[in-house]
């Protein structure tokens, strides 16, 4: 679509744009206008400089433009945990490892961690994160100053948070971000119930309520293990999806992370109830709780995106390695090399992501009129020589180390592996400082590792 009356600020350019996750959408000298946090035009880069002929121009060569990528699960601030405790089961993870930590938590500690993870998502192509975590506060404090896209709530508990103590704190706290936040142009709040281990069915039903009334997601960790089922079981007689289709609190709005453990009739629940659903498959391989049914998921039309999990379980938050993973290990799951092909798993980590934060009007692709959140890779690299197919090198060969520039909102947040918005060494020298804090908190409270 031409737009002649508003005047770009930024034409980017390359060897080829891919708008979406499809090789035959590929545009070869490609280029993308985009004027203030919006894409303007996209198309050949001769059409757009004759187009835009007064406007500045970010030319790779050897550069491929696509959409940034979207990580629908994370705990940003666990960087401050990463390789803390590792090679064990996620129960005995989190009740001996983490959550004695977790409790002696404070405000700056996340927001310097959290510093940590958005520098590492930026220079591995991520422009956009969902994220769970305590003092949701400060996540947002790192949000807003470093320009990256985000949906961030404050995990809830029965017990007490370090961050808001009692959980009628804990709800006051969740209302003053949605209040705070509301017309934010890159932070979206939803409500975070921890998961239905951790939450007492009253606790569930009123985050429900709270999702419904700011019509926000309603995010959950849902059926990782076969010790939450087996629990879950003991406890309510049902499976967890199940124990949230008898509460009312499956719908179009519920974002569930993991979904490991779900048997043919709870697939067809969630795709009755449109759940969105957030894979993490490196963070399930680490601590071996298993392989979601993906392929069955997509087949029954759930929408599937990508999630790497926090940096304490994964260890890192780069989407690239990620979809890597993930097209292999579920070939090699079903004996199948035709299952999770190349462009079905960049869908999952670009507009699957959209999609899941129901935000597939803004981002995704990269279109006219929606918002300027895009990418650049240098093709120029062994590893990427030479190039048949686009999605293919995305997913089995490219790094994230490979990405060269990002934008954000129109904003140019990474030039030439730079960061702009962050003062990288800076934060690695806070969390140097904050590394010894924790090992002092480990020894106090006794956390084993």
């Amino acid at each position: 679509m031409k737009n002649t009356t508003n005047q770009a600020d930024l034409i980017v350019s390359g060897r080829y744009v891919l708008p979406t996750w499809l090789h035959r959408d590929r545009i070869k000298d490609g280029a993308v206008a985009i004027c203030n946090d919006t894409i303007l035009a996209i198309g050949s880069r001769n059409e757009l400089l004759q187009q835009f002929p007064q406007t500045p121009e970010l030319h790779e060569p050897a550069g491929l433009l696509m959409p940034g990528l979207i990580n629908t699960h994370t705990h940003a601030p666990m960087s401050y945990l990463r390789g803390i405790a590792d090679d064990l089961p996620l129960m005995v993870w989190l009740q001996e490892h983490i959550f004695p930590v977790e409790a002696e938590l404070d405000s700056e500690m996340v927001y310097q961690s959290t510093l940590l993870s958005i520098a590492e998502m930026i220079k591995s192509g991520t422009t956009s994160f969902c994220d769970m975590y305590l003092f949701a506060k400060e996540v947002a404090r790192a949000v807003d100053e470093t320009g990256i896209r985000a949906w961030l709530g404050e995990a809830l508990y029965d017990f007490p948070s370090p961050s808001y103590g009692t959980l009628e704190n804990g709800f006051s706290y969740v209302s003053e971000l949605f209040e705070h936040y509301e017309k934010h142009p890159l932070i979206t709040i939803s409500v975070d119930p921890h998961s239905v281990y951790t939450c007492a069915p009253s606790l569930l039903e009123a985050c429900g309520k709270l999702a419904l009334e700011y019509n926000a997601l309603f995010v959950i960790h849902l059926s990782e293990t076969d010790s939450e089922v087996d629990t879950c079981l003991k406890q309510y007689g049902v499976t967890p999806v199940q124990h949230l289709e008898k509460l009312g609190l499956l719908n179009e709005r519920l974002l569930a992370a993991h979904c490991v453990k779900l048997n043919p009739d709870e697939i067809a629940t969630l795709a009755k109830y449109q759940v969105k659903v957030s894979h993490c498959l490196e963070s399930n391989m680490k601590l071996a709780s298993g392989t979601a049914p993906v392929p069955e998921l997509l087949e029954q039309g759930i929408t599937v995106s990508l999630g790497t999990d926090g940096p304490a379980s994964n260890n890192d938050v780069d989407m690239f390695s990620e979809m890597s993973s993930v097209a292999k290990v579920h070939k090699v799951a079903a004996l199948d090399p035709t299952v999770m092909n190349a462009e079905t798993t960049l869908h999952c980590g670009t507009m699957g992501g959209a999609s899941a934060l129901a935000a597939e009007q803004q981002i995704g692709t990269l279109e006219d009129g929606k918002k300027a959140d895009l990418i650049v890779l240098d093709l120029d690299q062994p590893h990427l020589t030479p190039i048949y197919n686009i999605p293919s090198h995305l997913v089995y060969c490219a790094r994230g180390s490979d990405v060269i520039h990002s934008i954000i909102n129109g904003r140019l947040v990474m030039k030439n592996r730079q960061l702009l918005s962050i003062d990288e060494e800076k934060v690695i020298g806070e969390m140097k400082k904050i590394s010894q804090k924790v090992l002092k908190i480990k020894e106090k409270t006794g956390a084993r590792g």
